[in-house]
């Protein structure tokens, strides 16, 4: 199944959510750390209570790299163990060229088997374009993140009046005409921008992190894309879902609060 069907399938039942596997070993609940591999158990017990209320898994790369073999293994049966019917997007913001984005893109669809990537698009095309030739998998463009800093380039305005984020908009735009296979990451935390821009977004997906732990509004983004009529967006989130309780049945807290997400997505819709 393409990586966009598989977003399809769960948008149209009002499945916006997109759980962020960032698992961390000083956040996750106490009892848990005595298991051989308490990362791993951690995420199957997270996804097996959210999965069939998830729009999206987000798996950060970076919190399985940094334990070096054990971390890789972990992140691929991590990967393995999610349902094949869910969108699975490595947050790995690649951004290279020639021969070297093209191992990354090996690497992500390949040897994982994700569905869907996080790229940095800042060296232009060549950095891109590997990702692009899977036909069947999407490529979320960094536009205009949820961090604080993103104002220090981003933010840029230029000589023809534009920011530099609306410019990567334009820019990812043209790329998806060839490919039709681009998605924006756009952060939660940007509310004025997102109303501004909804617009040059045209049919592309969206992934909107920064809800939650770092300020961004689900209610706000839910209000603005459906006031638009526009459904193809997913909303991360996780810290705020994965650490809201430490008890040895705190699956069960997590399966609610995500339900509990879902009702406030169909509370809006128009």
């Amino acid at each position: 199944m393409k990586a966009q069907e598989k977003l399809n399938r769960k948008t149209e039942k009002a499945l916006h959510i997109c759980v962020g596997l960032d698992s961390d070993i000083n956040k996750i609940p106490g009892h848990l750390k005595t298991k051989s591999n308490a990362i791993l158990e951690f995420n199957k017990r997270v996804i097996d209570a959210t999965y069939k209320h998830a729009a999206a898994y987000k798996i950060n790369f970076a919190f399985y790299e940094n334990w070096g073999l054990e971390g890789f293994r972990t992140l691929e049966e991590t990967i393995n163990f999610i349902s094949n019917e869910v969108l699975i997007i490595a947050d790995a913001k690649r951004g290279d060229i020639g021969n070297t984005s093209k191992k990354y893109a090996e690497s992500v669809f390949d040897y994982f088997k994700c569905d869907a990537v996080t790229l940095h698009p800042y060296m232009g095309y060549e950095s891109v374009e590997p990702f692009l030739q899977y036909e069947n998998k999407l490529n979320f463009i960094l536009g205009l993140t949820s961090n604080p800093s993103a104002s220090d380039f981003e933010k840029q305005k230029l000589e023809n009046g534009k920011y530099l984020y609306q410019e990567v908009i334009v820019k990812t735009n043209e790329w998806n005409q060839k490919s039709k296979n681009c998605g924006l990451v756009f952060g939660a935390t940007n509310n004025e921008e997102l109303k501004n821009n909804i617009d040059s977004f045209g049919n592309m997906p969206i992934l909107l992190p920064g809800v939650g732990a770092q300020g961004g509004s689900l209610e706000d983004v839910i209000k603005i894309f459906y006031s638009d009529k526009k459904n193809n967006f997913i909303i991360n989130i996780s810290r705020g879902l994965l650490y809201i309780d430490e008890s040895e049945n705190f699956e069960a807290k997590i399966k609610d609060k995500i339900i509990e997400y879902n009702q406030l997505v169909e509370k809006h819709i128009p």
